[in-house]
């Protein structure tokens, strides 16, 4: 069966429950658009937790290494990785159990999908979460 992503009415209910997003690939650059989409969403509310490498802190938090680094819960692990590259990042979202696995516009991969949806997680694929969060919660949280 074709993968199907929830109905906007489940998208807002997600996002509405969301704290914590922790947002894999998220760079440190301000002109990139995983840095624009994060910082959004951290004036609306969210607690951001960066997952990147190559850096320290950015948007004033801890970045860290890995999903599996994190030392508190993650509501939604989102994503701006290249499609291929995305299958370790669900099985690292499912180790830590995660809620919600969200892959940004233009990113699917129905294996990690799978993968995530196995581990008991809700998928959202080929969605940007900053739009969503707008067109849902207009107002904030």
């Amino acid at each position: 069966m074709a993968f199907e992503n929830p109905s906007r009415d489940r998208i807002k209910e997600i996002l509405s429950a969301a704290k914590n997003v922790a947002v894999v690939g998220l760079s440190d650059k301000p002109d990139r658009v995983s840095y624009m989409v994060a910082e959004a969403m951290q004036k609306k509310g969210y607690r951001i937790i960066p997952v990147n490498p190559n850096a320290q802190i950015i948007l004033g938090e801890t970045c860290y290494a890995a999903l599996t680094d994190i030392p508190e819960p993650v509501d939604i692990v989102n994503v701006f990785r290249r499609s291929e590259t995305v299958v370790p990042v669900a099985q690292e979202a499912v180790q830590i159990k995660a809620k919600v696995f969200w892959l940004q516009q233009d990113i699917f991969n129905e294996e990690a999908a799978d993968i995530a949806k196995a581990g008991g997680l809700e998928v959202i694929m080929d969605r940007c979460i900053k739009v969503e969060d707008s067109i849902l919660l207009p107002g904030g949280k």
